[in-house]
């Protein structure tokens, strides 16, 4: 049985060490998303004024690898198996945040305002404070 068990590590530890490099390479792509190139754009020009777009950059990554083998008790005849998988996922996502705008006159930061997401934050905490005043008469 020690030899059995002995050929389960091993196949064991080939299955993890087959998930190494598909999980370093999908995690230089989402290190890559971070880049410096992702977060300022590229220089415009026109006449005696330049403009550097800047964005925002939020790279999210998860994995899991596992493996696993047992034996089943339940029939005559003991029977040994296992399995492994792994698998993983993520997301990057990015918006533009402010423009520099440098130019005679000087430097300046001019902020993009995102009017989507303040209207959605202002619905979101309009509906949990009528939640609050219903949820505070209903206890009356």
């Amino acid at each position: 049985m020690s030899e059995e068990n002995n050929k389960q590590e091993v196949e064991q530890q080939f299955e993890i060490e087959e998930a190494y490099p598909v999980i370093q390479q999908t995690m230089d792509k989402f290190l890559a998303a971070a880049d410096v190139a992702a977060v300022y754009g590229e220089l415009i020009e026109h006449d005696d004024i330049v403009i550097l777009p800047t964005a925002e950059v939020l790279s999210v990554a998860g994995f899991g690898v596992g493996s696993g083998f047992g034996t089943s008790e339940e029939s005559d005849e003991k029977q040994i198996g296992g399995g492994g998988g792994g698998g993983g996922g993520g997301r990057v996502l990015s918006r533009p945040v402010a423009i520099v705008v440098s130019s005679p006159g000087g430097v300046y930061i001019e902020p993009i305002v995102d009017v989507t997401k303040i209207a959605l934050a202002a619905l979101t905490a309009a509906g949990f404070m009528v939640g609050m005043v219903f949820r505070m008469l209903r206890g009356r």
